[in-house]
C-alpha cells in the first residue's frame, strides 16, 4: 500500500458534497471525495511544480461542439518538459472511475507516485492526460444524446495532440483507466486498435452479463445502480453486448496490441469475476496480455499499490529508456 500523502500540487475546484460518493468508492478512487457536478464549470490551473526539472500539471478545458460544453482535463508534463521544446512524448490517455473527475491524480496523491516513478528512473517520460468522463463509461450514451465517444475521438484527442508536444503515430499512443475508466479504456482501444499501441485497465468495471433489473441480491442491485442511464433505462442488452469490453474481445483483432489488466482477487463488485472471464476470452485466442489478480479490494489502497505496474508497462510498450542517468532500474523492464 502506498501511503496517502500530501500532493506536491494542489488544485482548488468548486465541488458540491454529495452523500452517494461512498456508494461510488467501487467504480473509482473516490473515497469522501464529493461527485463532480456535470455541469461545465471552470478549473484553476495548477501551479508549477517547485523544481523546473520536475513534472509539472495543469489543468484546463477543452470546448466541444459534440457535447456542447467545454470539457476539462489535466495532464501531468513529464519532467524536462518545459525546458527541452524540440523534443516530443509518447502520450497515455488515462480515464477516471465513476465519482471521480480529470483531476483524480491531483487529489489522491497519484501525483506524488507518479513523480517518485519518475525520481527512481522506473519509468520513461510520457504525457499522462486524464478528461473528465463524467458518468459516461466513456461512451456513447443509448439515447445518444451524450456522444462522449465521438467527442473523445473526433475532437479531445486531436485537440490535445496538436496542443502539447506528443509525438505522431499509434505507436506513441496508449489508453489507460480505473474501474468505470478501465472499461472505458478497454472498449476504446478494442474498438480502435488502429489508434493505440495498448492499454492498461485497474479494476475495470467488467460483467460477463448485464445485471437483472429486478432482484434481490444486492451484488447485482449495486452493479445495476453503477450502470445509470447510459445503456438504457432499463438497459438495452443488446446495446450492453455491442459495447462489453468481453463481447468485443472474442471477435475483434488484436494482433500487434499491448494489453495489461489486473483486478483485487476480493473486489467489493465481483469485478475480478469479469477480468478472469477477459484472460479466459485472450487465452483462448492466443493473444498475448498480462494479467493478475492480487489480494486486495475496489478501492484506492489496491490502486495505488498497482498503478506503477501498469505504468511501467506503457513506458514498456513505449520503449522509453529514462534520458537522465542516475542509477535506479532500468527502463523498460
Amino acid at each position: 500500500m502506498v501511503p496517502r500523502r500530501e500532493c506536491r500540487m494542489k488544485i482548488k475546484a468548486t465541488k458540491k458534497p454529495n452523500p452517494l460518493a461512498d456508494a461510488l468508492i467501487a467504480v473509482g478512487i473516490c473515497t469522501a471525495l464529493a461527485l463532480p457536478s456535470l455541469a461545465a464549470s471552470p478549473r484553476r490551473q495548477a501551479p508549477q511544480a517547485r523544481q523546473n526539472d520536475d513534472a509539472q500539471g495543469e489543468c484546463l478545458s477543452v470546448p466541444s461542439r459534440i457535447l456542447g460544453r467545454s470539457v476539462p482535463y489535466c495532464v501531468i508534463l513529464p519532467p524536462g518538459y518545459r525546458q527541452n521544446s524540440a523534443r516530443r512524448y509518447p502520450v497515455l490517455y488515462y480515464l477516471h472511475g465513476l465519482g471521480d473527475n480529470e483531476q483524480m491524480f491531483l487529489h489522491s496523491g497519484g501525483f506524488d507516485l507518479i513523480q517518485d516513478l519518475w525520481d527512481r528512473h522506473e519509468i520513461g517520460d510520457f504525457l499522462l492526460v486524464t478528461p473528465s468522463g463524467y458518468a459516461s463509461f466513456f461512451m456513447n450514451s443509448h439515447d445518444g444524446r451524450f456522444r462522449y465517444d465521438d467527442f473523445f475521438l473526433q475532437e479531445f484527442m486531436p485537440w490535445i495532440e496538436s496542443h502539447y508536444r506528443i509525438a505522431a503515430g499509434r505507436d506513441a499512443r496508449g489508453i489507460g483507466g480505473i474501474s468505470m475508466g478501465g472499461y472505458g479504456a478497454l472498449r476504446m482501444a478494442f474498438l480502435h486498435p488502429q489508434l493505440f499501441a495498448s492499454v492498461s485497465a485497474q479494476s475495470a468495471a467488467l460483467m460477463e452479463r448485464l445485471p437483472a433489473v429486478s432482484v434481490s441480491d444486492p451484488l447485482e442491485l449495486g452493479r445495476l445502480r453503477l450502470l445509470g442511464d447510459v445503456f438504457g433505462s432499463p438497459p438495452d442488452r443488446l446495446f450492453w453486448d455491442r459495447n462489453n469490453p468481453l463481447t468485443i474481445a472474442r471477435t475483434v483483432n488484436l494482433a500487434g496490441m499491448k494489453i495489461y489488466f489486473d483486478c483485487g482477487s476480493q473486489d467489493d463488485y465481483g469485478f475480478n469475476a469479469g477480468a478472469q472471464a477477459l484472460h479466459n476470452i485472450l487465452d483462448s485466442r492466443h493473444i498475448p496480455h498480462e494479467f493478475h489478480l492480487y489480494p486486495g479490494g475496489h478501492n484506492w489502497s489496491y490502486f495505488a499499490a498497482h498503478l506503477p505496474d501498469s505504468l511501467r508497462f506503457q513506458s514498456g510498450v513505449f520503449r522509453l529508456r529514462d534520458p537522465r542517468p542516475a542509477g535506479g532500474a532500468p527502463v523498460p523492464r
